[in-house]
């Protein structure tokens, strides 16, 4: 049966099944966490405790024994009172990320994550796919570092991120997750070995034309000075010599070899060399073409194209 025109296809269960779950346990970034979002999961410590407290009280009523009774309803209350305590520690914080600036493939990434708070909080513990964090709230913020694990190049859609504590006394555990839409471009990992080595040559090798000469100054290079004209009229001159004109650098996908991984891997070694040489360069992929240039801008620009690079489709994501 075909859909009528103009009637919107009906979003997917999973998808309707993610937004529910988004909107039913998660807290979105940068916004603090509510009561309703923060759950009590008891830990096995937790229900050895509250075991404790039912067999003290049964063998009080069995046995009418105060001191049962007593000790039972003196370890309720330690338990009530800590799970209260728990569960402030983690209300109302508020949750922030702060990108890593890079992350190349087969690397870690850095994520910041970043918690406010009014008042000091204690033992509050970061978990995200699988990398752990510890932190304390002091004078209202209080920031830990993930180490994220970054396998593969390209766009990186990074994981919900888990806020816990165990705080006091570790009865139970106050979770609450936080949802965000943070991506992470990773980029190639470079092939060292494949970068462009540095000329090695005397200070006259890049040394332009001859441009005239000038009158001497303290702390001139003695291969510099005009002796012959030291010796024809007896005042000391310094050579000029103009800039060389430099040089245009291209970083040609079609002419690396290997597969398209290792030949995006050399280019990113290439541009990391011409970078700390300050070189200009351009770049040229199948479908892209990055003009001529140089700085950090530059770097970063030819670096994410490197990592939007798509192979199987022969074209660079603009």
């Amino acid at each position: 049966m075909s859909v009528m025109a103009g009637v919107a296809p009906r979003e997917p269960r999973r998808e309707r099944l993610r937004r529910w779950w988004r909107g039913r346990l998660a807290t979105p970034i940068d916004a603090p966490l509510p009561q309703r979002r923060l759950f009590l999961i008891p830990t096995r410590f937790g229900l050895g405790w509250a075991a404790l407290v039912v067999v003290l009280l049964l063998f009080g009523i069995n046995y009418q024994n105060n001191l049962a009774y007593g000790l039972a309803f003196w370890l309720f209350g330690v338990g009530v009172v800590a799970l209260l305590r728990g569960w402030l520690n983690l209300l109302g914080v508020m949750p922030g990320l702060r990108l890593p600036r890079e992350a190349f493939a087969g690397g870690e990434a850095r994520l910041g994550v970043v918690l406010r708070a009014r008042r000091p909080r204690m033992a509050l513990e970061l978990h995200c796919d699988g990398a752990d964090a510890w932190l304390d709230i002091d004078e209202g913020v209080g920031e830990a570092e993930l180490a994220l694990p970054t396998p593969t190049r390209g766009s990186l859609a990074l994981p919900w991120l888990r806020i816990e504590t165990r705080w006091p006394l570790g009865l139970v555990r106050v979770v609450a997750w936080v949802s965000h839409d943070a991506e992470l471009l990773v980029w190639p990992r470079p092939l060292e070995e494949e970068a462009p080595t540095a000329r090695q040559g005397g200070a006259d090798e890049d040394a332009g034309d001859f441009a005239g000469l000038r009158r001497f100054q303290p702390g001139d290079s003695p291969g510099q000075v005009a002796w012959k004209q030291w010796s024809r009229s007896g005042v000391l001159a310094t050579k000029q010599f103009s800039a060389p004109p430099r040089r245009e650098r291209w970083l040609d996908y079609d002419a690396c070899r290997g597969d398209p991984e290792r030949r995006l891997s050399v280019l990113c070694a290439r541009v990391l060399a011409h970078h700390r040489a300050g070189e200009r360069f351009g770049l040229r992929l199948p479908g892209l073409t990055l003009a001529q240039g140089e700085g950090d801008g530059q770097r970063r620009r030819a670096l994410d194209a490197l990592a939007r690079f798509g192979p199987s489709t022969g074209e660079g994501a603009r």
